[in-house]
């Protein structure tokens, strides 16, 4: 009688499921829905702090069995991992932290130049993504469901966005900037969105109306086994648009490696990454450097800034990505940008009552919350029942011929845009 009627209850929420895929398809892209309800959103309280305890004895030997049986290079896409290497957050909301130093991203329009502009973006470009790697413990995020959506966004004081390329960035009187007045600030929104389930595609689009800017980006995640160290490429592209200068900087991402997954996992950044405006002609060249076996320094990061139809570099970058970054300029001056040092604007989310269903944080509440009582069973179970929905909903589809319809972007050749960007409103 118990199964029965649990099973009864599994069917009951499984068409309460449907039903809401079901109106969140009716949300068309072209409906317009509104990107965030920005009146909602408070700062973030959020830790992303991860204890550093390495891998317990008990999660080894989990570990040493799924690596008995995997194979060299083998894809880790349909691998089912252990949950405990999970990081208590979706990739989805990982990505909002490239904006973590906002007003480097707005400052880059108020370059005098073209040159100026593309030397600052690559200063954004280099320190957006040691906020995303809190500690040193590589854990990996949850992996979004298909629909699922995350939104935030930032308050970015004015006085902060300040275009002179050579003029470090004092640091403030604490630690997290926060805009009292939003008539002093600028607006910064984010939304991303996962459209695909096979491959693992997420976007992501940011947009300030005030300063006339956007970034629109499509990622598609791999990964693959690598003896002892996983390696996840990050295949897609970004594209910064600049309204007011009608530029557009396509840029690509590196890959990351987690690595000593037996003992104590850390993450690095690897491979070369390239930033191209046509406009103007300028273009940088970025390498995220792994770690010799022997010897050799971690995290380390060289890029070059070049002026194409002239064939010079006017700038040039050395340093750590998640630590001291080195600028040289072709008029001899230099920079020194220290990561550690920036200040972090916090984000701004809807707390988890005025969160839709789908909706990152409340999605995966309850996976999170047995994660931080340290309950990795009920944590698991919790799991299984969201990717258990997923493949049954997708079998549905399936069976339907019903392709899924992504609710805030459109499918345009290879990419993926925003269903309302702001090029195409202005």
């Amino acid at each position: 009688m118990e199964k029965h009627c649990s099973a009864t209850f599994d069917h009951l929420e499984a068409a309460v499921i449907t039903l809401q895929a079901e109106i969140h398809r009716d949300h068309k892209p072209n409906s317009g829905p509104e990107l965030v309800l920005s009146e909602d959103e408070k700062s973030d309280t959020e830790d992303k702090e991860e204890a550093e305890l390495g891998v317990m004895e008990d999660q080894r030997s989990v570990i040493l069995h799924l690596i008995s049986q995997l194979k060299l290079g083998m894809d880790l896409t349909k691998v089912v991992l252990p949950t405990f290497i999970l990081e208590k957050r979706s990739l989805l909301e990982m990505y909002a932290d490239f904006m973590a130093h906002p007003d480097l991203l707005l400052a880059v329009t108020a370059g005098a130049t073209p040159e100026e502009r593309v030397i600052c973006f690559v200063e954004y470009y280099l320190t957006a993504f040691h906020e995303g790697r809190k500690g040193a413990l590589a854990k990996k995020p949850y992996n979004p469901i298909i629909g699922e959506t995350f939104h935030c966004s930032w308050e970015v004081p004015r006085d902060r966005v300040k275009p002179k390329r050579t003029a470090p960035h004092s640091p403030p009187s604490q630690e997290h900037l926060i805009a009292e007045e939003p008539a002093e600030s600028y607006k910064l929104r984010f939304v991303a969105e996962q459209v695909s389930h096979h491959p693992p595609i997420s976007c992501f689009y940011c947009e300030c109306k005030e300063k006339r800017l956007c970034i629109n980006t499509h990622v598609w995640t791999k990964s693959k086994f690598m003896g002892m160290s996983v390696g996840v490429s990050m295949i897609g592209e970004g594209v910064l648009r600049l309204l007011e200068h009608g530029e557009e900087y396509v840029f690509t991402l590196p890959s990351a490696y987690a690595r000593s997954i037996l003992t104590i996992p850390w993450v690095e950044l690897g491979g070369k990454v390239s930033i191209n405006c046509a406009k103007t002609g300028y273009s940088a060249t970025v390498i995220f450097h792994t770690k010799p076996f022997y010897g050799g320094k971690v995290h380390r990061v060289t890029a070059e800034v070049k002026h194409n139809p002239t064939n010079t570099i006017v700038c040039k970058v050395h340093g750590e990505w998640n630590g001291t970054l080195e600028f040289t300029y072709n008029n001899g001056e230099t920079k020194v940008v220290d990561t550690t040092t920036l200040p972090v604007c916090p984000k701004k989310i809807r707390p988890l009552e005025k969160q839709g269903p789908m909706e990152s944080r409340n999605l995966w509440r309850e996976v999170t919350r047995y994660l931080r009582l340290g309950d990795i069973d009920a944590a698991t179970e919790q799991k299984r029942r969201l990717e258990d929905k997923q493949r049954m909903e997708e079998r549905k589809r399936e069976n339907l011929r019903t392709p899924w319809q992504p609710k805030y972007f459109i499918q345009e050749g290879d990419g993926w845009v925003y269903f309302n960007p702001l090029w195409k409103a202005h």
